[in-house]
């Protein structure tokens, strides 16, 4: 039995922070700028579940960006973000049209149909990128009580595969659905890549062109923890209140998500993260494509780069540098940057690359 005596009872780090890896935007902590927001919200008492002035300003942030009739909805996660929204844009009876590579469809553990009881209809992409022709294999039958009802398609942006859509892609594709009565959702994980990439407004290819509801991301760009939902189109959802209730995603202290969104929001902090992220990748895909053996599957346009190398030389140098495969079988990996990779962790990485190539 342990020593209680032995115990340590004080706050260490259990970690070198001089260590960084390339697996998922996810493993960087928190912005310094984030951190002392939610320090400056800490004081005193504010009304809970949302009446607090915190989130009552975080709307008129929301509305610089987005438009007046923007109702932010502040939640614990993406898939929750994801879930919630989706549920209040859907019937009991209602699918959802989304790409096969899609976060809501490979990587929420099957919550949008177990926990929102939605059908998801998927259609393949060769880059993450739905169209409307590509929409059309899924969305038909509305009358046929045989089939679930297909009410809303969702795309991401940026998308899973590192690519990015146009704001005329996505108004293509608003406008396409829109005319067979279907809703638009948009998942902005990394909405704030997206714009740094494309160096547009985020309003330039969400309410401006027809999306009607987005979740937007936050903790991959340098917050701690916390989404948004952003209701566009008040008219395309229903009861989102209650629904974020019932789906277990209203914080009761809910100053401390949205400082953190105000933090990121109020200035310019989402797009000097996002900016760095992406120049980062673009960094590091340069590097990999003078490195002989090594493919880059998809274009580079936001914080990710996917590559193709030998499975042996993968393993070897995970070892090194944390990072995931997108399809082992295929020897196919992603590499992430986010908002605190240096250009040192870049190039240190591509020597560890080259190292384990030449072996």
């Amino acid at each position: 039995m342990a020593d209680p005596q032995a115990v340590r009872t004080d706050a260490r780090a259990h970690h070198d922070p001089a260590v960084r890896g390339f697996a998922s935007d996810n493993y960087a902590g928190a912005h310094p700028e984030v951190l002392a927001a939610i320090a400056l919200a800490n004081g005193g008492h504010q009304i809970a579940y949302g009446e607090d002035d915190y989130t009552e300003h975080l709307q008129r942030v929301m509305h610089s960006h987005f438009g007046s009739d923007a109702q932010a909805y502040p939640v614990f996660n993406g898939t929750g973000a994801n879930v919630t929204a989706l549920q209040a844009l859907t019937d009991r009876w209602g699918a959802v049209v989304c790409a096969d590579t899609a976060h809501i469809n490979v990587d929420e553990g099957g919550a949008p149909e177990r926990m929102a009881g939605l059908k998801l209809l998927t259609v393949t992409t060769p880059d993450g990128k739905l169209t409307p022709e590509l929409i059309d294999r899924q969305a038909w039958g509305w009358e046929d009580e045989h089939r679930a009802m297909p009410q809303v398609v969702s795309i991401t942006q940026n998308t899973e595969l590192g690519t990015v859509y146009t704001p005329d892609e996505i108004k293509a594709i608003c406008d396409h659905a829109h005319e067979r009565g279907m809703k638009v959702h948009l998942d902005g994980a990394r909405i704030s890549n997206a714009a740094a990439s494309l160096n547009v407004p985020m309003r330039t290819f969400t309410n401006t062109v027809g999306v009607d509801v987005l979740s937007f991301g936050g903790t991959k760009n340098g917050m701690l923890f916390g989404e948004a939902i952003v209701v566009l189109n008040p008219d395309a959802v229903q009861q989102m209140k209650h629904i974020r209730k019932m789906s277990m995603q209203l914080a009761s202290k809910m100053r401390f998500v949205s400082v953190q969104l105000e933090a990121l929001l109020a200035k310019d902090l989402w797009l000097r993260n996002a900016r760095h992220a992406n120049a980062m990748a673009q960094r590091l895909a340069e590097g990999v494509r003078q490195v002989d053996g090594v493919e880059i599957l998809h274009a580079v346009q936001a914080n990710a780069v996917f590559a193709r190398l030998p499975h042996d030389v993968s393993e070897r140098l995970q070892k090194r540098y944390r990072f995931y495969f997108w399809d082992e079988k295929a020897g196919d990996v992603r590499w992430m940057c986010s908002f605190d990779t240096t250009e040192d962790d870049v190039d240190g990485f591509l020597l560890a690359l080259k190292e384990e190539m030449a072996r």
